[in-house]
């Protein structure tokens, strides 16, 4: 597993999806200089050998594709609880997963993708389309509302910009008046002061309170043909989030396939109020 440290982990089942995360995996390994592990999950150990051979096969697709050869991983496990074991193993970057949005069964017992990705000290980039080609800066969509755990997005953000020519559009939930709740306002305070700290390009924009601030989200990032939206989950998520609709797994499977990073909060902060970052 050394081999594998601070690799990009794919989760890969053989889908068109699939291939589309290895695409966005190879466009950040390039930038990164990491490598890049596509892991597939099995539900016996009998299935091991036969899926390690169908995967060898992918991997020389994707070698004659991007001139990158990822390694393979196959684990027995479910994804719910496996992705996020091999990540942690190997001290992974970051896990780019495809979706095919919320269909079917997921509508009643919640999305896939958020079950997978909640309980991660990995960030996800969840994707549904491959990258596109482009020769300006990236643009990341940052919303902001009056959540304390909304800085821990700032890390990654910083990470991203680091590799990446990026402008950041801190996009602020407000009232129906317009006007900013002072939770909200304290962490725009609290970003804007971090992007002006680390020289990170930023514009900030306000929400017109229209519709929900995910629906207002996505139609923004569609609006300035964002590349990221950057998302935390919901702190302590419970059954009845994925039933009655976290709002955060509709950015995910949302229908402009803007691809999403999400990352977890992490309680061990919470006592320091987030200001050592």
């Amino acid at each position: 597993m050394d081999s594998l440290k601070n690799s990009i982990i794919v989760a890969y089942d053989f889908t068109e999806v699939a291939m589309n995360a290895v695409a966005h995996a190879v466009y950040l390994a390039k930038n990164f200089n990491t490598g890049i592990a596509l892991l597939h999950i099995v539900k016996k150990a009998s299935e091991i050998k036969e899926m390690e051979q169908q995967l060898e096969v992918e991997i020389q697709k994707i070698n004659e594709l991007h001139n990158v050869r990822p390694s393979g991983i196959v684990r027995t496990g479910t994804i719910f609880k496996t992705i996020n074991q091999v990540a942690h193993d190997v001290d992974a970057t970051m896990i780019v997963m495809g979706t095919h949005g919320i269909k079917g069964m997921q509508k009643i017992t919640g999305s896939w993708a958020l079950k997978v990705i909640v309980g991660s000290k990995v960030p996800f980039l969840v994707v549904q389309d491959p990258p596109k080609s482009k020769n300006e800066p990236l643009k990341f969509v940052f919303p902001v509302d009056f959540k304390t755990e909304n800085k821990e997005k700032l890390k990654y953000v910083q990470l991203m910009a680091k590799y990446f020519p990026a402008k950041i559009l801190l996009f602020s939930a407000t009232s129906k008046e317009g006007v900013l709740d002072p939770r909200t306002k304290a962490n725009l305070v609290f970003c804007k002061t971090f992007m002006e700290e680390k020289r990170i390009d930023y514009e900030l924009v306000l929400s017109k309170n229209s519709a929900p601030f995910s629906q207002e989200t996505i139609e923004f990032a569609k609006e300035r043909d964002a590349d990221i939206i950057f998302i935390m989950t919901t702190r302590d998520i419970a059954f009845h989030d994925y039933v009655l609709g976290a709002q955060e797994q509709y950015i995910i499977a949302n229908s402009a396939r803007i691809p999403v990073m999400v990352i977890n909060p992490r309680t061990d902060l919470m006592k320091y109020g987030y200001g050592y970052l």
